[in-house]
């Protein structure tokens, strides 16, 4: 099994790439699945690793977290509404802030399970790192594929 270090190092890489990515995206309103511009995709990355970053947080400072509350079609229509007005930028930024919030908190040892979302169970550190990951690296590469199908 990775160790926390090694996963973060991975989610690291998997963050720079899109950022990278960001950096160059010629239009944030390009389709990447259906009624989901690229923009909204990233609002929808950033919105869930905001939440990450707080309970991660939390759980360091030795505070109660607390996850998001909802199903996941109520909590996506909800990151739309919160996103759909900021520019491609700022959510790029609010994804780095949250990025070096997970990066200075997740080593502690104190966090032993993190919570996800409210009904949902609670993972491991390691797992929820790997979930994550992979998660933004399948956003990563559909946002690049719909660049390309431009």
């Amino acid at each position: 099994m990775n160790t926390r270090k090694t996963l973060l190092e991975n989610l690291n890489q998997s963050t720079a790439l899109l950022l990278d990515l960001c950096a160059t995206i010629p239009d944030p309103d390009t389709i990447v699945y259906e009624g989901w511009t690229i923009k909204a995709v990233m609002g929808h990355m950033t919105f869930w690793h905001e939440s990450f970053a707080r309970n991660v947080y939390d759980l360091a400072n030795d505070r109660e977290p607390t996850p998001l509350r909802g199903t996941y079609s109520a909590l996506n229509q909800k990151c739309l509404a919160e996103f759909g007005p900021l520019s491609i930028e700022v959510i790029v930024l609010r994804f780095a802030n949250a990025h070096k919030l997970i990066q200075e908190n997740i080593l502690n040892d104190k966090i032993v399970m993190i919570p996800y979302r409210k009904g949902s169970r609670d993972y491991p550190p390691e797992e929820h790192l790997q979930v994550v990951n992979d998660h933004l690296k399948e956003h990563t590469k559909d946002i690049v594929t719909a660049i390309n199908n431009a």
